[in-house]
C-alpha cells in the first residue's frame, strides 16, 4: 500500500511539473510574441516615407547653382530627391512621421523680385512645362497638411514669418510682350504666412478699379490687401489648409472649421492672369543664423 501511494505521489508530481513547465514555456512564448510584434512595430514607424505625389511639381532651394540663381530641380529628377545631392540638405523625408521637410535660410541664391530665399514647389500642370498654368475660370483646389517644424527667433524674440502656401500670377507670353516685360512674373494673389503660430492670408488689390485690361497687367496697379488672421492658433502642431478658385472667388479654409472668402472686384478682375500654386517653406527673413523647417504631411491639387 505504501509503495502505491508513493507511486502516486510521484506521479501527481511529475504531472504538476509538466504543466508547470508548459504554462512557463507558453507565457515564454508569448511574451517572446509581444516582443516580435513590438520590435515589428517599432520598425514599421522608423521607415515612415512620404507619399506625396511630387510628379507634377518642381522645386526652388536656397542653394546657387552653376549660373549663380536659385537651384531648381524639375520633373522627373525630383523624383529622386531622397538621393539627389542638390535637394538632400533642403527637401528630405523625416522617416519617424512620414512628412517631407523643406528646410530653407538666407542665402544668395533668390528668384525674381525677391530678397528672400527658399525651399518651395512650384505647380507644373505638364511636368518639366511653366508654360501651361490655369485661370481662375478653370478653377482650382490645393490641399495640404503640414506643421512648422523649426523656426528660428529675431532680436525681439519673436519668430521668423514663413510663407508655407502660395498662389502666384503669370503673363502670357502675348502679356508679356504687351507691356515690354522681360519675363512672365505677375504678382502673387494670394500668400498665406505661418506667424507667431497663427496662419495669415494676404491677397492683391487694385489701386484703380477702372483700369484696363492692359493696365492690369503692370504689377504697380495692384497692393497688397490689410491681411487677415485665422483665429485658431496651430502653433508646431499638424493643421489643415484648402484654398479653393473658381471664377471671381477665392477661398481659404484651416483644419475646415474657419474660411475666408474672397469675393469682390479684385478677384473678378484677377481672371486676367494665369496662375501656379506654390507651396513648402518661403522664408521672410535675412538675419543671420536664421532657418525654419516646414512639414509636409499631404499635398494635393486638382483642377
Amino acid at each position: 500500500m505504501r509503495t502505491f501511494t508513493n507511486l502516486y505521489f510521484s506521479v501527481l508530481l511529475l504531472f504538476f511539473f509538466c504543466t508547470a513547465s508548459n504554462a512557463q514555456a507558453d507565457t515564454v512564448n508569448a511574451q517572446a510574441s509581444k516582443v516580435e510584434k513590438s520590435k515589428k512595430k517599432e520598425k514599421k514607424k522608423k521607415f515612415k516615407l512620404s507619399s506625396i505625389d511630387l510628379s507634377t511639381w518642381s522645386v526652388t532651394t536656397p542653394q546657387l547653382n552653376a549660373k549663380g540663381k536659385a537651384t531648381t530641380v524639375e520633373p522627373p529628377e525630383i523624383m529622386d530627391y531622397a538621393t539627389n545631392e542638390k535637394l538632400i540638405p533642403y527637401m528630405y523625408n523625416d522617416s519617424t512621421s512620414g512628412a517631407l521637410v523643406f528646410y530653407a535660410y538666407p542665402s544668395e541664391a533668390t528668384t525674381a523680385n525677391t530678397k528672400y530665399s527658399r525651399s518651395e514647389l512650384r505647380e507644373q500642370m505638364v511636368p518639366g512645362d511653366n508654360n501651361v498654368n490655369w485661370t481662375f475660370k478653370q478653377g482650382g483646389t490645393m490641399k495640404g497638411e503640414l506643421a512648422m517644424g523649426e523656426v528660428s527667433k529675431d532680436k525681439e524674440g519673436k519668430y521668423h514669418k514663413v510663407i508655407i502656401m502660395q498662389i502666384h500670377g503669370r503673363l502670357t507670353n502675348e502679356q508679356r510682350d504687351l507691356i515690354g516685360q522681360k519675363d512672365n512674373n505677375a504678382p502673387p494673389i494670394l500668400k498665406i504666412y505661418w506667424q507667431d503660430g497663427k496662419i495669415r492670408v494676404k491677397t492683391k488689390v487694385l489701386k484703380k478699379l477702372n483700369a484696363t485690361d492692359e493696365e492690369l497687367l503692370h504689377e504697380d496697379n495692384w497692393d497688397d490687401d490689410k491681411g487677415f488672421t485665422f483665429n485658431q492658433e496651430v502653433g508646431f502642431s499638424r493643421f489643415d489648409l484648402e484654398v479653393k478658385v473658381s471664377e471671381g472667388k477665392m477661398v481659404v479654409s484651416l483644419n475646415n472649421s474657419e474660411f475666408q472668402v474672397y469675393e469682390n472686384i479684385h478677384m473678378k478682375k484677377w481672371g486676367i492672369f494665369e496662375n501656379y500654386f506654390k507651396a513648402g517653406n518661403y522664408f521672410q527673413s535675412r538675419d543671420e543664423g536664421a532657418f525654419a523647417k516646414v512639414n509636409y504631411y499631404s499635398l494635393s491639387v486638382s483642377h
